[in-house]
């Protein structure tokens, strides 16, 4: 019903950036919320960031003052700009979506495949 297609990852030194991107479409009449979260191998998936369609923004702790999270609701996206980067950010980020349908009713909860962040000199 939804698909969510991410683009933006790859190998960075420390301290430096990345933007992430995720679109999401399909059979869906908006987006009530999306996020980003991060698995690191050996490592139980975790929370980055999420933003609401009003724009209420949430971080963890670790991320804060780095991260900045944005929805584009015209277009269904959701960004991350990563500045800073440290090497423990190395894992593979998902981009996820609550989208509802044309009576604003929940239609249920989509992830993406992700995409690898590696922090490395």
């Amino acid at each position: 019903q939804v698909q969510l297609v991410e683009s933006g990852g790859g190998l960075v030194q420390p301290g430096g950036s990345l933007r992430l991107s995720c679109a999401a479409s399909g059979s869906f009449f908006s987006i009530d919320a999306m996020g980003w979260y991060r698995q690191a191998p050996g490592k139980q998936r975790e929370l980055v960031a999420t933003v609401t369609r009003g724009g209420i923004t949430n971080y963890v702790d670790s991320v804060k003052g780095r991260f900045t999270i944005s929805l584009d609701n015209a277009k269904n996206t959701v960004y991350l700009q990563m500045n800073s980067l440290k090497p423990e950010d190395t894992a593979v980020y998902y981009c996820n979506a609550d989208a509802l349908d044309r009576l604003n009713l929940y239609l249920g909860n989509f992830w993406g495949q992700g995409t690898q962040v590696t922090v490395s000199s």
